[in-house]
């Protein structure tokens, strides 16, 4: 596959993955502020660390169906004999840990590296998101700071 054509199939990829990171962002965010109680003295930790494991958990979400996504994008191009294989090589890739113990093809490889810029791309939205709502949901939890 020449380098143009895997430019333009991984920017595709990693369009779908990143909308998808997107939309499930946003969903979590109108789904935590229907859930949170408008006054935040009225919040019980016990309801914050419930909201914050949620949001937690739909991030760890995205990122999944992202491997996956990716997993099977490595499939149906036929760069990976299986599965398992391909599973193991997108979340090694997509979190730029890279063992190297399983690769893919000489005609693929710039095609596999753009499974690891989605993974920089969206871990860098989840920590954004993250960082917010903790910010959010913890001030009125922590004792105020002793002069």
């Amino acid at each position: 596959m020449t380098i143009v054509t895997q430019i333009l199939l991984g920017s595709i990829v990693l369009g779908i993955c990143s909308m998808l990171h997107i939309v499930l962002l946003v969903a979590a965010i109108k789904l935590l502020r229907r859930m949170a109680p408008h006054d935040r003295a009225s919040r019980s930790l016990l309801h914050v660390i419930k909201l914050l494991v949620l949001g937690f958990g739909i991030v760890l979400f995205a990122h999944t169906l992202q491997v996956w996504i990716w997993a099977l994008s490595f499939i149906a191009l036929g760069t990976l004999p299986n599965i398992s294989d391909a599973i193991y090589f997108s979340l090694v890739t997509y979190t730029t840990v890279g063992y190297g113990d399983v690769t893919v093809g000489g005609g693929f490889r710039v095609f596999g590296a753009m499974a690891a810029v989605t993974g920089l791309l969206n871990f860098g939205l989840s920590t954004a998101f993250l960082v917010g709502l903790f910010e959010r949901m913890l001030p009125n939890q922590l004792p105020p700071p002793q002069p």
